[in-house]
Order: structure tokens, then sequence, then C-alpha cells
């Protein structure tokens, strides 16, 4: 009995040693760490990765996905019925205003042509003989040998002559008009989708399309931006065209470039965002129409603004904070208020200045007054280059150019 009454206290004791273990544990993780007063002990030193808060420019930007549309795409349609000789490109080419596209068989319009002119030769003759006659009654009438009503009949022969020549004239205008929509050319620059009516067919003036020509250069991109940048966005566009950058999911080409030109004058009331509109040179053909892209808009350029990693920036009960190493190389925990995040980068307006050293990485493994040592220093460099975006009214280039 009293074996086993031992065996009871040794466990007993050993229950509570473990209990007492458990709560030291608990008690010394980071969330639980008190803000001031008791420090841990002075061997719990954490290695931890550190960043310094620069103040620099900042360039407060929106992400959305971006559409990109056409601003012009034209049916191609005959102006004259006949049949079609002849296709003169191929499908998808790219084509220039005014070059070739199809050939309408010309026979019945260059008839057309050769008979307004034999017209118009035939009154020319018409007229020709009018005119010696109201000569020759102009004459006989000072002499007396012939009336003036003879007179006046003649003269009114030379202009019904003379305005059957005209109508000649225009009979051959519109002939020859005629006979040159025989040739079909494109009326923009574009890119050619399929041929819908093949060489052989009858075609009817203004019928059925025979080709579709979208142009893609310049092309537009179709933006929508949450109501609230609106302000923001006008006061960018009275000082210049808004830059804009697109990135093609799934394209390693690069990143574009172009400007808006277009804001709508009207918010959606069922979205609550407001449209814009961005051209884009295209001059590698990489956009095209109904294609999702990824979009950047700078809305806004801080002058002076103090930044930080991101992953510094932790959430607590009393809310945002950071640690910050002192020059003992100790931590304290800092409030901040956080006012942009964007590419990683932290803008703080309250909490830190410029060259605070931050911690990066570990932070969940300390407490206020806890030891470091570093053993990185975090990229702090600026949040965008300033050839990342070209601003004003300047040339757009593509990214990596």
């Amino acid at each position: 009995m009293a074996s086993s009454g031992k065996t009871r206290a040794l466990l007993a004791l050993v229950l509570a040693a473990g209990v007492a273990a458990a709560g030291y544990t608990l008690y010394a993780r980071p969330g639980n760490a008190p803000t001031g007063g008791v420090k841990p002990r002075a061997s719990a030193i954490v290695p931890v990765t550190v960043a310094t808060a620069t103040q620099g420019e900042f360039q407060v930007r929106d992400h959305t996905i971006g559409t990109v549309s056409i601003d012009a795409t034209v049916q191609v349609k005959s102006r004259v019925d006949g049949q079609v000789m002849e296709a003169l490109f191929t499908e998808g080419q790219m084509v220039r205003k005014g070059d070739l596209l199809f050939r309408i068989d010309p026979l019945q319009y260059q008839a057309q042509v050769q008979q307004a002119e034999a017209a118009l030769a035939r009154d020319q003759a018409q007229l020709s003989n009018a005119q010696a006659d109201l000569k020759r009654f102009s004459d006989l009438t000072k002499k007396g040998f012939a009336t003036v009503q003879e007179q006046e009949q003649a003269t009114a022969q030379a202009k019904v002559m003379t305005a059957a020549i005209m109508a000649d004239q225009a009979a051959i205008d519109l002939a020859k008009l005629q006979l040159g929509y025989t040739e079909i050319r494109s009326p923009i620059d574009g890119k050619t989708g399929r041929i819908l009516v093949e060489a052989g067919n009858l075609v009817k003036a203004n019928d059925v399309p025979l080709v579709v020509i979208n142009q893609l250069q310049p092309i537009s991109v179709t933006l929508a931006l949450p109501q609230r940048d609106l302000p923001l966005l006008q006061r960018r566009m009275a000082k210049g065209k808004l830059a804009v950058i697109i990135a093609i999911p799934g394209d390693s080409g690069g990143r574009l470039k172009g400007k808006v030109d277009f804001i709508n004058n009207a918010v959606d009331a069922a979205s609550g965002t407001i449209q814009l509109k961005a051209t884009f040179d295209n001059a590698d053909l990489r956009l095209v129409p109904a294609q999702m892209v990824d979009a950047v808009i700078v809305l806004q350029t801080l002058d002076d603004a103090i930044t930080i990693p991101s992953e510094a920036v932790n959430d607590g009960q009393a809310g945002r904070y950071v640690y910050l190493v002192k020059a003992d190389k100790t931590v304290a925990a800092q409030n901040v208020k956080v006012v942009y995040e964007e590419d990683g980068r932290s803008v703080i307006s309250e909490g830190l200045k410029a060259g605070d050293v931050v911690v990066t990485d570990g932070q969940l493994r300390l407490a206020p007054g806890m030891k470091i040592s570093i053993k990185a220093s975090a990229d702090s460099g600026p949040q965008a280059s300033k050839s990342d975006i070209s601003q004003g009214d300047g040339p757009i280039q593509q990214a990596g150019e």
C-alpha cells in the first residue's frame, strides 16, 4: 500500500510539472506577449529578416479587367449587280485602304459607258447643226428674209441640244462610276475575315457582305473602374491623358502601354462603375477583338510617401502594427496606419519615418522587448521605376522597347 501511495504521488507531481510547462509555453507565444513591463529572458534571441522604411514616389493604381474592342468594322458589299470574278486577297490578310479586294464582271458596265459616249457624240453633232441653223436664221432675220419666230425656234433648238449634251455627260459619268464599282476596294486599313462570297457567285447591290474587315491598328481596350475613383480620374485627365498598362494572360511578350482617351459621361447605375476607353498602337497585332486583358491605371502619384514591404505589417486587436527594431537589437510593437498597398509595398501615413527598420519575416516568434539577430535584409526598393509608366502626351512604347 505504501508503494502504491508513492506511485500516485509521483504521478501527481509529473502531471503538475506538465501543466506548468504548458502554461509557460502558452504564455510565451507571440500573440500573448505583454506590451510592457515583464521582459523575456535575455537568452531568447530570434533570427529575423528586416527592411528599412523608405521615402519617395509612390503610384496609386487601380487594377481591373479590360476587353479589347475595335473602333471600326466594315462589311464590304458590292455596289452593283453582277458576277464575282475573283478575290484578290487571302483570308486574314492585313490590307490598306484602297487595296483591291474583289472584281465584279465589268462587261455590262463597259457597254453602258460606250452607249452613253455614243449618245453624247450624236447630240454634239445635232448641237452643231442647231447652232448653224441659229446663225443662219439670225442673219436672214436681220435682212428680212426670215421671221422672228423662226429665229426663236432655232435658238430654242440649240438650247435643247446643249442640255442634251449635259445629260449625256452626266450619263457617261454615272456609267463610269458604275464601272468603277466593279472593282471593290478596302475602305479602311484592317484585317480581313473569311471570304463570304466565292468567285462565280452572282451578287446584288448592297445585298450580302463579301468580307468583313476589322481595324486593328490602332485598337481600343474598354475598362470599368469603381465610381469612387471618378474624382481622381477627372483630375488626372485634366493634366493630360491617363497612362494604362495591360498584360495579356498567357502571353510572354511583355506589357503594353496605352492612354485613356475617353471617360463615359455617366456612371452605370447597375454596377456602380464608370467606363473608360484606352487606345493602343497594337503594332505587333497581339491584341485581338473581344480578348480579355489585365489592366492597371495610375490614379495618383504620391511624392514623399513612407513605404515598407507589406509583409512587415501585422494585424492585431488594436489594429495594424509592425515590429520596430531598436538600436539595442530589441523589438517594439509599433501601431501604424496603412493608406495604400501596391506591388508588395505599403504606404504608411502614421507610425513610421524614413530610415526606421522593421521586421519582415520571423514575427510569429516575436514579442515586444525580445532580442533579435538579423539574418537578412529584405528588398526595400521603390514601388516602381518612373520608366514603368510614361505620363503626358509623348509616344507610347511597348514595355521592354
